[in-house]
Parts: structure tokens; C-alpha cells; sequence
């Protein structure tokens, strides 16, 4: 066959590629700080979403640092196939924005569903993630934060006691394992003590609904919690 199919691509792939083709020309040399995101948004004609998913894969790939209150920051020579492989790596992962719009349509009545009839030995379970994730979170310790996080969710699911509402969640909860997403959330939603603290009492504010049975508060708060990350994702 002398062609091939024509796909759509996502746009963060493609503003990926052309900050790794910036730095390979040496318009940013290593150490050099990149442009803004609303910099980079303004050149490309792009929206500043795309912007940050293309840096959140550069920053997977150890190709920028990203220094809180200051930028990003060129980490290393890009290599030649460091272009094709951030757009890749995006392409190949669910968006940012698809996983929240997903977490925040079948989280919140799961959430509701345990505070109706959720196991004593489920919401225990999520009694000792939270406590997880309150230790991590004092010690500003992100990839173990993380961890006690998604285990929080997972438990949530568990807590059910319904095999398929667990088994329909599990792909969607295993989406904090993407690299990009995770490297967003790192320094966008969860970027200091504050806001790994912050997340958690609203994790708490979920489970003290649960545990008091009221089913429209534990919707409420699952909701607040995908919003918020919504938010700082489209502001």
C-alpha cells in the first residue's frame, strides 16, 4: 500500500513537538526558561489545556522541569526521536480532561451508593487510606500521596460490595497510573503541602458523608472534588 491512513491528532501532541523542534534549534539551550503557557498558547493559536498537557509529557519524559512559582525550565537535549515520542506518549494515553469529565460523571453517585449501603469493613478501609494520605501529605511526599489516593478510590468502588460497579471503575482509577496525567496533577492540582492537605479534607469531607449515611453530601463533595480539578485544568 503506498499510503497510509490519515488520523486525527491531538493537539497537545503536536504543540509537543514543536517545543522539542524550539529546543533542538536551540531557540531555549538547557538551563534556558521556556516561554509561558499563555505564551506558548498566544504563538501556537492553541488553548492553555493543550499547552500544559504537552508540558506535562515533556516533564514525564525528563526533558523540562517545571520550578513552582518561577516556570519551566529546559532539562536536557531533546534526542531525535524525543519529538515523535512526547506526541506518542500523549496520543497513546487517555486526555486529561477526558479522565476528569469521566471520574467526574461516575464517582459521585458511587460515592452516594456507599453512604446508602456501603460494608462497615469498606468504609474501614477507607478510614485507613485516609490516613494514608494525610501522613504523606504532611510530609509533602507526592508518589506515596498518590499511591494512598488511588487506593482511596479503589476502596471507594470496593465499599460498593457490587462486583460490577468495581469492575466498571477499575480501567477509569487506573488512569492515575498515565504518565501525563500524573504529571499534571503533580504541578497543577497537588503542587505543594497546601493543596496535597486541601485534596485530603475534601477526601475526609466525602468519607464523613459516608460514614454518616448522607447520600446527597458524599455526591456533593465527590463532585466539588472533579470540579475543582476541572477548574485549574481550563483556567
Amino acid at each position: 500500500m503506498p499510503f497510509e491512513k490519515v488520523r486525527p491528532r491531538k493537539v497537545s501532541a503536536i504543540a509537543a513537538e514543536q517545543i522539542v523542534a524550539a529546543i533542538n534549534r536551540g531557540d531555549y539551550p538547557v538551563g534556558s526558561k521556556l516561554p509561558s503557557e499563555f505564551e506558548l498558547a498566544e504563538q501556537m493559536g492553541v488553548s492553555r489545556p493543550s499547552i500544559r498537557e504537552a508540558l506535562s509529557a515533556l516533564e514525564a519524559m525528563s526533558i523540562i522541569e517545571s520550578r513552582p512559582g518561577s516556570g519551566n525550565y529546559v532539562l536536557r537535549m531533546p534526542g531525535p526521536l524525543d519529538g515523535s515520542n512526547a506526541a506518542h506518549l500523549i496520543e497513546s494515553e487517555a486526555g486529561c480532561l477526558e479522565v476528569m469529565e469521566a471520574r467526574e460523571a461516575l464517582e459521585p453517585p458511587v460515592a452516594a451508593l456507599v453512604a446508602k449501603s456501603g460494608s462497615p469493613e469498606g468504609i474501614g478501609k477507607l478510614r485507613e487510606t485516609i490516613k494514608e494520605m494525610r501522613k504523606h501529605a504532611a510530609a509533602d511526599d507526592f508518589d506515596a500521596y498518590f499511591e494512598a489516593d488511588k487506593a482511596f478510590h479503589s476502596a471507594l468502588a470496593e465499599a460498593t460490595g457490587n462486583q460490577l460497579v468495581t469492575a466498571a471503575l477499575a480501567p477509569l482509577i487506573n488512569t492515575m497510573d498515565q504518565k501525563v496525567y500524573r504529571e499534571f496533577t503533580r504541578h497543577y492540582y497537588l503542587k505543594n503541602v497546601d493543596d496535597l492537605e486541601g485534596v485530603v479534607d475534601l477526601h475526609g469531607d466525602i468519607l464523613t458523608a459516608i460514614e454518616n449515611g448522607d447520600e446527597k453530601t458524599a455526591f456533593a463533595k465527590m463532585v466539588e472534588h472533579w470540579t475543582r480539578m476541572r477548574e485549574i485544568w481550563e483556567a
